[in-house]
């Protein structure tokens, strides 16, 4: 067998060995299921740098905090800028995981052959580099898969439709799964899954591609972190915990080094490798620039399910507006609370189970804590949205009776010959929804509107042109911004009786804008 400064390159197996009291504690500190990994790593995992050459490796302060997210979660994603380490972490507690979690079935699926190799190559590289009395015994010691004595193996393939059908996998490792052919990996994904389900552990890293494909569509699930009630969890939707670097993390790199890289691979591809940006390709309501500003934050407040972004005060007025929802377990009920003359989203609520009387009981609550606060009835107004479902909102209310509700309840102006237009509420046609969208965009891109809700925003940045009409893409929700427009149609018609607050509105509000210049009313 080959030798390596005097040591053989890998342990034989099943071999009686003599190791100190010393030696013995190292083991130890290695296989603790808690601090292990990072200990690990920090000691015995050496990595062969391209310019400095064999190296202990150093992990940075993010890359400390991506490895107690490989450890820490059953299910993460991590969204990371090229060249900051990402597959060497991977690599490292990969490593660490077949020599002290016995038993185990690691799949290495890389979306080329040679990020496979490449992956499996520092995982050789590091463990020959490990001393006897912290290594596994190898049984088998191949190009493709490693096995060790205490019955684990790890296998890289490239990813294709069948990869790792029919094993039963232990830990799987996904390398630039943004990359892997869209068909290929929604199937990949697809049949993956089932063998994941007896508890397994699933690790996937990339920097992204587009906004479209099966990495993006996890990575945005794994990022609504809220439960049916509107909860803030740590994991998204799908089990997932999220991971994000930037590149302003990794110490060599700064504002210059930034200039010049922009200036070798453009900005766009800058934005996208390095700023970890999932460009938007879509027709946006709000431009992509704008969404890319919105950052949102936490309730200062929770009241039930209603999530406070600032607390009411006298002297303003609020705007409530809900559009409601069957509450089956379907589409969201949502609810949005604007402060004028502020434009200040200042709390919202959405909830897919609640009944619809339930829904209008939630929107007296919010009027009773206005005017608990503001003193007044004249400063509250409400209203909800009244096409089809919205017609059981408006029994509902008038079974609760509208007099016991705090405020006003806004209803717009009839029109002639128009027979729906006697029932109260909102009706959304096709040209009032996209007068509302051109007004919201105005208001947003001026930044004269401020969104504070986290919720909110993920639904703007997949709120996009669709046919003749703007509305959330495939598999996504728009109920949040359905109900932000209702408020901004009530905004409008107290504009017209109120010339103190027309004059404060009218530059971002006294008529219409057309959203996109292909978008035609009908």
């Amino acid at each position: 067998m080959a030798k390596f400064d005097d040591k053989q390159l890998v342990k034989t197996p099943h071999k009686k060995s003599s190791y100190t009291e010393k030696q013995i504690i190292e083991f130890a500190r290695c296989a603790d299921p808690v601090d292990g990994p990072q200990y690990f790593m920090d000691t015995y995992f050496y990595i062969q740098h391209p310019v400095k050459g064999k190296m202990l490796y150093h992990p940075f302060d993010y890359q400390k905090r991506l490895i107690d997210t490989y450890h820490n979660y059953r299910f993460s994603i991590s969204l990371m800028p090229r060249q900051t380490g990402k597959s060497t972490s991977a690599a490292g507690y990969l490593l660490w995981y077949a020599m002290f979690v016995p038993d185990s079935t690691i799949l290495i699926a890389a979306h080329k052959y040679t990020g496979a190799q490449e992956i499996m190559q520092r995982i050789r590289y590091a463990y020959e580099l490990c001393p006897d009395h912290i290594r596994a015994g190898s049984t088998s010691y191949n190009k493709g898969s490693l096995e060790f004595e205490n019955g684990s193996r790890i296998v890289s393939q490239t990813t294709t439709e069948t990869t790792g059908r029919g094993m039963s996998i232990s830990l799987l490792y996904c390398d630039e799964f943004a990359f892997v052919r869209p068909t290929i990996a929604t199937e990949f994904w697809t049949s993956i899954s089932p063998t994941l389900s007896t508890g397994g552990k699933a690790i996937i890293t990339s920097t992204p591609n587009s906004d479209e494909d099966q990495f993006a569509l996890i990575w945005k699930q794994a990022n609504k972190c809220v439960d049916e009630f509107g909860n803030s969890t740590k994991l998204g939707i799908n089990g997932f915990r999220a991971f994000q670097a930037n590149w302003q993390e990794h110490p060599d790199r700064d504002e210059q080094w930034k200039i010049e890289e922009i200036g070798r691979i453009g900005e766009e591809r800058f934005r996208r490798e390095h700023g970890c940006e999932f460009l938007i390709y879509d027709e946006t309501l709000i431009n992509s620039t704008t969404l890319i500003e919105l950052s949102g934050i936490d309730p200062i407040e929770r009241q039930g399910q209603v999530r406070w972004y600032k607390k009411p005060s006298k002297g303003h007025q609020y705007i409530v507006g809900l559009d409601p929802s069957l509450g089956t377990g379907g589409d969201y009920a949502a609810l949005e609370i604007v402060e004028l003359p502020t434009m200040l989203q200042v709390g919202e609520w959405q909830h897919n189970k609640t009944p619809i009387q339930r829904q209008i009981v939630i929107l007296k609550e919010i009027c009773d804590y206005l005017y608990e606060i503001t003193g007044t009835d004249t400063d509250i107004y409400y209203s909800v949205e009244n096409n089809t479902i919205g017609e059981a909102s408006l029994i509902a209310i008038a079974e609760v009776g509208e007099e016991n509700i705090h405020g006003t309840f806004l209803t717009e102006p009839k029109k002639v010959g128009n027979v729906r237009a006697y029932r109260r509420g909102f009706n959304t046609t096709h040209k009032a929804k996209l007068a509302a969208c051109a007004k919201l965009k105005s208001l947003i891109e001026t930044k004269r509107m401020h969104i504070a809700s986290k919720n909110l925003i993920s639904e703007l940045k997949t709120f996009v042109a669709t046919g003749n009409t703007f509305k959330a893409k495939i598999g996504e929700t728009d109920d949040l911004v359905m109900s932000l427009l209702l408020v901004l149609r009530m905004i409008q018609m107290l504009q017209s009786f109120d010339a103190e607050l027309d004059q404060h509105l009218k530059d971002g509000l006294d008529e219409f804008i057309e959203p996109m210049p292909f978008i035609m009313l009908t």
